[in-house]
Formats: structure tokens, sequence, C-alpha cells
């Protein structure tokens, strides 16, 4: 068995990455509690773009006010051990302009059903990547 090196990804490989992958989750705070949920999103001019459907638990959240959220995608194999994971930390918010939104609803498709008319915008905070990859130094058990 080969151990894997943890390489650290830069901020446009992160997003690079992020864009490369239909299905993410969002972390936000209910009731001062940590919620996560999976979301279909997209990125679009460096910032990560979800749909939610009115009345839903994060857009309650979002209604008013910017929120702080992260965001989380990954693309790993659990089998050959590689793969990438990529968090985003940063301020959410609706977007409110209407012929944005619509550009936004065109583009993202969400795999629920149902009326997704609101577009929420993660503008990044912070950006942590790393990704799994071969190294031959070490092989063997590893435990």
């Amino acid at each position: 068995m080969t151990r894997r090196d943890l390489k650290e990804l830069s901020t446009a490989d992160s997003l690079r990455l992020l864009a490369s992958v239909p299905l993410g989750r969002v972390v936000f705070t209910r009731h001062a509690l940590p919620a996560i949920r999976p979301v279909n999103h997209i990125v679009a001019d460096g910032q990560i773009v979800i749909r939610s459907s009115p009345g839903t638990i994060l857009s309650a959240e979002l209604a008013a006010l910017e929120v702080v959220v992260a965001f989380e995608a990954d693309d790993l194999d659990v089998e050959e051990q590689l793969g990438w994971s990529v968090v985003v930390t940063g301020v959410a918010r609706l977007v409110k302009d209407p012929g944005e939104a619509a550009r936004y609803k065109d583009i993202l498709y969400s795999w629920v059903a149902g009326e997704m008319d609101q577009v929420i915008r993660i503008r990044p905070e912070i950006i942590t990547g790393f990704e799994l990859v071969s190294d031959e130094r070490f092989t063997g058990d590893p435990r």
C-alpha cells in the first residue's frame, strides 16, 4: 500500500476544482448551531453561487442580511486514496438584482425539484484546499 502526500492547493487551483464538480455542502448557523446542506453550485467571477427555495432554512437565515458560511466540495477516490477537498469561508447574501439572478438561474441546474427561485452568492474570504497525491517514499503497511 502506498501512502499519500497532502499537497496544499493555491486559491486559483482551489476555485478551479470547485468549478469542476456540481455538488458541494454549505455550512451555516441555525439557532447558534452548525447546519449543513448539500447544494448544487457554480463558480462565477471567483464566487460560489447556489440556489434555494424561499422558506427553506437556508433562505430564512439569509433573508434580510449577510451571513458567514462555509462551503465545501471534494472529489475523493476511497479505493485509490487520491483526490482533493476545498473549503471556502465567506459571506453569503441573496442576489437581489433580477437580471443577475435570472442569468444564474439559466446556468445553475438544481437536482432538487420545485421552485429554486432564490440565488445566493458566497463571497470567499478564506479559501483552503488540499490534494492527496502519490508519495512513493511511503510504501508498505500504513499502521
